[in-house]
């Protein structure tokens, strides 16, 4: 990793993100706020904050990057010098903007966690009204943040013989970065489905405790523990509490569950998780409180051992060169997400179709860990969190293994790089041009630090 002091629009673009994990800590550790370090406009920046960043940039660099109070007080000044003058110029973020991060942040922190319950204790939250509150404060931040870097720098080029020249000039003292393995994977799946038969059985059942709550006065939540596969189900009886239309539940669900009247249970109906029926016990404002009995279909060893026998043949049919493993997928995979794209895997967390090999899910690399370039994987058995059953191959598409920086293969990352650089440069003069112009109160313990930029032009 390249050193801290060499920073990029990438390092900014962490610390912005930091805005949003250290707040979100600051409530899950109870931090006691212990004073105002800097005013920046009228954003303001807390002595609790340096600490708590600090600590982020620490872990999520494995310990590769140091950085002093005094530095992180600048980096911090410097996202706050952004935000306050995005307001003056009048950048637009709208609530739907604002609203996609905060339902993206709820939904990859409640599958993290289990539950949406487990992550609000988590992060010491009242509720999700609360913790999607101060989300959206953070979020909005970012994105004003976001619009202000690109306002300054959307006109902002590199030609190739500046590519060049910053690749020599890093070159010359020796601070070429180490660019890790990466890999890019493909997967053909197909899935273990149960029969019609048993399908059947499932929705007969279901129909039939329904029959016998309403019909017979049974308790329905006896039959959820009794009957559902719900993993909850011996906690809360099927009892899901209050849900909203924001509440992280899947769409058929919610549909379901706002469809009815109090005391009504639904008809079977599908999910991915299987077949559930509801009974919804109260309307609360906007809140439905509901309880539910999942039931899966089970897909018996014979199924499963004819869908891994199948996946065997085409990966049998791909190495002898019958078919190609783009063709396999398009013609034969049952995965709607990479079913259309050669099988491609994005890579969640940059949406891009690169993995860095040493940051990937523990199973997956240790899997895909020992390929070469062009390799399939075994037939292997997985599982989603709703039951669905499947086999699956993965090829290894391309690799590059951990190696410095070199001008031709790395082009494009250095192109990146270089591009990244300027518009630093580009946003830094202009913090320097708007910090004689903008109110700066710095605390007296902080008066003392070498800055980079003339933050304490307060005190001349």
């Amino acid at each position: 990793m390249m050193q801290f002091k060499t920073k990029t629009l990438k390092n900014i673009k962490l610390l912005t993100l930091l805005f949003f994990f250290g707040i979100i800590a600051a409530n899950a550790q109870k931090v006691k706020i212990d004073g105002v370090a800097v005013v920046v406009g009228k954003n303001i920046v807390l002595d609790s904050d340096i600490d708590k960043f600090k600590e982020e940039v620490k872990l999520r660099s494995e310990g590769k990057i140091e950085i002093s109070d005094c530095e992180m007080l600048e980096e911090l000044m410097q996202q706050k010098l952004l935000a306050h003058h995005a307001v003056i110029d009048s950048v637009m973020v709208t609530k739907s903007q604002i609203d996609d991060r905060v339902n993206r942040s709820i939904g990859y922190f409640t599958q993290e966690y289990g539950s949406e319950e487990k992550m609000i204790k988590a992060y010491g939250f009242n509720s999700l009204t609360d913790m999607k509150e101060e989300l959206g404060r953070v979020q909005k931040e970012n994105l004003l943040i976001q619009g202000e870097q690109d306002k300054l720098t959307e006109s902002i080029d590199i030609t190739p013989e500046e590519v060049r020249v910053y690749f020599n000039g890093l070159k010359e003292k020796n601070e070429l970065p180490e660019f890790p393995a990466e890999i890019e994977l493909a997967q053909l799946v197909l899935r273990a489905e149960p029969t019609k038969e048993e399908t059947e059985r499932v929705i007969a059942k279901l129909n039939q405790i329904k029959n016998q709550v309403e019909k017979d006065g049974a308790s329905f939540r006896l039959k959820a523990i009794i009957n559902s596969t719900d993993p909850s189900v011996a906690k809360n009886g099927g009892n899901l509490g209050v849900i909203t239309k924001e509440t992280q539940f899947i769409k058929e669900f919610k549909e379901v569950a706002f469809s009815l009247d109090e005391g009504q249970i639904s008809e079977p109906f599908k999910s991915i998780f299987g077949y559930h029926i509801i009974l919804l016990h109260k309307i609360k404002g906007q809140g439905r409180e509901v309880s539910h009995i999942l039931m899966q279909p089970e897909i018996s060893d014979d199924k499963l051992s004819e869908t891994k026998a199948e996946v065997e043949k085409l990966r049998k049919e791909i190495l002898e060169n019958k078919i190609t493993f783009e063709e396999a997928v398009k013609k034969y995979s049952e995965d709607d997400e990479t079913k259309n794209n050669g099988g491609i895997l994005m890579n969640p967390y940059s949406g891009e179709t690169t993995w860095e090999l040493t940051r990937m899910d523990p199973e997956l690399y240790g899997r895909v860990n020992d390929l070469k370039k062009g390799e399939i994987t075994e037939p292997f058995y997985d599982e989603t969190r709703g039951g669905e059953k499947m086999y699956k191959v993965i090829l290894m598409r391309d690799r590059t293994d951990t190696h410095t920086a070199e001008l031709v293969n790395d082009y494009v990352k250095v192109q990146q790089l270089a591009l990244a650089k300027k518009k630093e440069e580009t946003i830094d003069k202009w913090s320097k041009e708007k910090i004689s112009d903008t109110y700066i109160k710095l605390n007296s313990d902080f008066k003392k630090c070498t800055f980079k930029k003339d933050w304490k032009k307060e005190n001349k």
